[in-house]
């Protein structure tokens, strides 16, 4: 969430950055913030001004009922009367105001960083960065839900008829290459620095409003409407929402995190090969890793995140590319995001595997999350997080680039997780 402040001071960079994610109506809506806040801020006053004259009032009585002017008295107790319900009706005033003024705010996305291009879609996405060698499969190349099939790894019928489309079920060896990917993107990420968290899987109201999944996009997340929970869409949620009200000091950062957790999204469905399959599915599993950074580091450790999911992509040895998102495909609540590719040889297709996103100080407001800086000034802090990886894609893109005639090749790095080293 902006700052009521930053938006004052910073009208027109906001608008210009808005305009770069094609956001409706912009220029009316942060003037109805601007406005909406002159008006919380010209109650408060009134009720200050009411508040102390209501104290002034009440010790200069308990001066006359000392003084035995009992009469005078009297006669003040009537205007505190007059105080208390007009300081009654400006606090409802005043509370109304904020609530105006919260809910324009959650309406307005992030302001993109610099960097980030004008653009419509996907389509608009900028390629800074390609590796890789992409296989020569031959024209008997299987994608890999038949893949999956043939060995019997993955079976998505089965899912279906357990929960419904999108619900995979791995066996043997899938499940123990799933496993493997698991343990060794933890691993990586705990060499890296990152310290592991086991978190819970649902989360409260309060968590979904902090990251930014809450108000508005309920219908993206499953909800436990009998205890009012919700299932997480990524352990960026629970692990960025631990230090939510925390006040840090300069010496806590860099904090960094990263866990192991399912996901669940309820994602529109729809139809072709680029949602079958592993491509598009309402549970999966993602390793994350998380930051909370001071400011003046926040971009140094994008770049940093971005440096080390390339490593793990190297030792995969899959061929991958890196876009960085224009303004019109930039995530709500993210300044600036890296979007990784893995591409599918037997699909001849880009796969997302992994994002990469600098928040700056636009979840921190709404998690209320702040450090002392060197003068002893409270100051927002500033969250990122990174996909590190997302395993179906990353999974997928093993099994079609991997496979031969005999069988599909586990990455060497792999080998010793799995135990194997070809599905056979």
């Amino acid at each position: 969430m902006l700052q009521v402040q930053f938006i004052r001071d910073n009208k027109q960079t906001v608008l210009d950055g808005l305009a770069k994610r094609n956001f409706a109506n912009a220029a009316t809506i942060i003037e109805e913030v601007l406005t909406s806040d002159e008006t919380r801020r010209a109650t408060q006053a009134s009720l200050d001004n009411v508040l102390a004259e209501s104290n002034k009032i009440s010790k200069e009585i308990g001066q006359l009922f000392k003084s035995g002017e009992v009469q005078k008295a009297n006669l003040l107790k009537e205007k505190t009367t007059q105080l208390k319900d007009q300081s009654k009706e400006l606090t409802e005033q005043l509370n109304a105001a904020a609530s105006k003024l919260q809910e324009l705010l959650f309406q307005i996305p992030n302001v993109p960083h610099a960097s980030v291009k004008a653009g419509n879609s996907e389509e608009d996405n900028e390629e800074i960065f390609k590796e890789g060698i992409v296989p020569n499969l031959g024209e008997n190349a299987l994608p890999h839900w038949e893949l999956a099939k043939k060995y019997d790894i993955i079976d998505f019928e089965l899912g279906t008829k357990v929960t419904g489309a999108g619900f995979p079920v791995y066996k043997g060896k899938g499940a123990r290459l799933q496993r493997a990917l698991i343990n060794y993107f933890l691993d990586k990420n705990i060499a890296a620095g990152y310290k592991e968290y086991q978190v819970p899987h649902l989360i409260n109201e309060a968590s979904g409003i902090g990251t930014g999944q809450l108000p508005d996009k309920e219908g993206q997340m499953y909800h436990v409407t009998g205890d009012d929970l919700y299932l997480i869409p990524t352990a960026e949620v629970p692990i960025t929402n631990m230090f939510r009200g925390n006040l840090l000091t300069e010496n806590d950062f860099p904090i960094t995190c990263t866990g192991y957790t399912p996901c669940f999204r309820r994602e529109a469905g729809s139809y072709g090969a680029h949602v079958r399959g592993l491509n598009r599915l309402h549970q999966f599993d993602k390793v994350e890793i998380v930051r909370i950074e001071h400011p003046d580091n926040s971009y140094n450790a994008l770049n940093g995140m971005v440096e080390h999911i390339k490593e793990i992509l190297r030792e995969l040895k899959l061929p991958y590319r890196i876009l960085r998102l224009c303004g019109g495909d930039t995530g709500f609540t993210s300044a600036l995001t890296f979007d990784f590719e893995v591409f599918s040889t037997a699909q001849d297709r880009w796969l997302e595997i992994s994002s990469a996103s600098n928040f700056e100080t636009f979840q921190a407001n709404r998690l209320k999350l702040r450090f002392k800086n060197k003068d002893g000034k409270s100051q927002l802090a500033h969250t990122l997080n990174g996909s590190s990886l997302a395993l179906p894609r990353v999974l997928a893109g093993i099994l079609e680039n991997y496979q031969t005639e005999d069988g599909i090749m586990i990455p060497e790095v792999l080998v010793p997780y799995c135990g194997f080293d070809k599905i056979d």
